[in-house]
């Protein structure tokens, strides 16, 4: 699966365990050149020293996936330093934990605008690049609480929002196929990052363990391995399709 030469933005890949970063790092492996674009700009210029440091190409930019403004000058810059977009890895994304009656305005629009409307952005600002060299990989981090409704952390909003973004890559994968171009999503289940480990205590860790049929949590490699068969030339028959990243503890 190699990916030399090819130009890609993942999204939120500045944060040193998440699975952004894991999902940079296995394109930069296949010789891609990663755009480590992220809200905290010295998190991605972080990563991307790292990346270089070890060989890898990768350059750091900040974004802001709620702002059009934003997403259109990261990708009018990486154009002009490139020369084109091969692949968008929808990877930025945010939680809360709140109960439906706890959920504010403010919450639920925030929750919708990194989530759903943040994927919605950052598509629509690289597709007419794809388009016109008719190619083009486009891979989105949904959540197996969009499929399910509800999960471990997240509340009624998020969940609305990744089965949103489920919704949305479907419709956009059957437009822009016959251009060369495939949309994907993938659906992790409960994944040990950062995020997850800030919110439970080792006792809820083991239990929700043991409710796995894999009997371990996910790592950021499981989901950033599939995801990098997606975004490469190999899965160009494939689009418009889900893939459960969860150790069993959801089937469909």
């Amino acid at each position: 699966m190699s990916m030399k030469d090819r130009i890609a933005i993942v999204t939120g890949s500045g944060s040193a365990r998440g699975i952004g970063k894991a999902v940079a790092t296995e394109l930069a492996k296949r010789g891609a050149i990663v755009v480590i674009a992220d809200i905290h700009l010295q998190g991605a210029e972080t990563v991307a020293a790292e990346f270089n440091d070890s060989g890898y190409k990768a350059v750091a930019r900040h974004l802001d996936v709620t702002s059009r403004e934003s997403v259109a000058a990261l990708v009018a810059d990486i154009d002009r330093e490139f020369g084109k977009i091969d692949i968008l890895v929808n990877n930025a994304g945010i939680t809360r934990p709140s109960r439906i009656l706890e959920i504010t305005d403010e919450e639920w629009d925030l929750i919708f605008a990194v989530n759903m409307k943040g994927v919605f952005y950052c598509t629509q600002a690289v597709l007419p690049g794809m388009i016109a060299q008719r190619y083009g990989r486009i891979v989105n981090l949904s959540s197996v609480s969009g499929k399910r409704g509800g999960g471990v952390f997240g509340g009624s909003h998020y969940s609305a929002a990744k089965a949103g973004v489920l919704g949305f890559a479907k419709a956009v994968a059957r437009e822009v196929a016959e251009y060369g171009i495939t949309l994907n999503s993938v659906t992790p289940g409960l994944i040990d990052t950062d995020i997850t480990g800030g919110l439970m205590t080792p006792e809820r860790r083991e239990l929700l363990k043991q409710e796995i049929p894999a009997k371990r949590l996910g790592t950021a490699f499981d989901v950033a391995a599939a995801i990098a068969f997606l975004a490469s030339e190999d899965a160009g028959y494939i689009t418009g399709e889900e893939i459960d990243i969860n150790g069993g503890s959801h089937m469909d």
